[in-house]
């Protein structure tokens, strides 16, 4: 009889035919199969969290290109994730970042995109504007 952690090498095999994984998600997979199996031998309930965790529709990595950006939960590609998540998902993109672990330096839109708009701030000089705007402010604080 094959051991557990040779039964769970094999589910985690066979999932990992079908869907590209990293080495990490690989890992933590295995363990979390290994402990389920380990837990079910034992007549024990599988722990409810193992249950509800949603496993992004694709990876960090490749949600977050050049032209486009990949809702992690559907899988909709888009340039910009902010209205799609609040619409789509009923959901803030802070609890989108925690949910996914994305690091608060990330933005949740494309660079292109974000690249176009800073260049479309530049040529209507909108940097210039903010600056004068900020020097009245502290010139009428001065004053006071």
């Amino acid at each position: 009889m094959a051991t557990l952690l040779e039964m769970a090498a094999e589910i985690v095999a066979a999932h990992a035919s079908t869907t590209p994984m990293s080495r990490d998600e690989l890992v933590a997979e295995l363990s979390e199969i290994h402990n389920a199996l380990s837990a079910l031998e034992k007549g024990e309930a599988i722990a409810a969290e193992a249950e509800t965790i949603e496993v992004p529709a694709v990876s960090r990595k490749k949600a977050f290109g050049k032209d486009k950006v990949t809702c992690m939960i559907c899988g909709k590609e888009m340039k910009t994730l902010a209205r799609h998540l609040r619409t789509a998902h009923d959901m803030k993109p802070s609890e989108y970042r925690k949910q996914f672990d994305i690091p608060r330096t990330q933005p949740l839109a494309a660079r292109s995109y974000s690249e176009s708009r800073r260049q479309m701030a530049v040529d209507r000089g909108l940097g210039e504007n903010l600056a004068k705007a900020r020097a009245a402010k502290s010139k009428t604080k001065a004053k006071k």
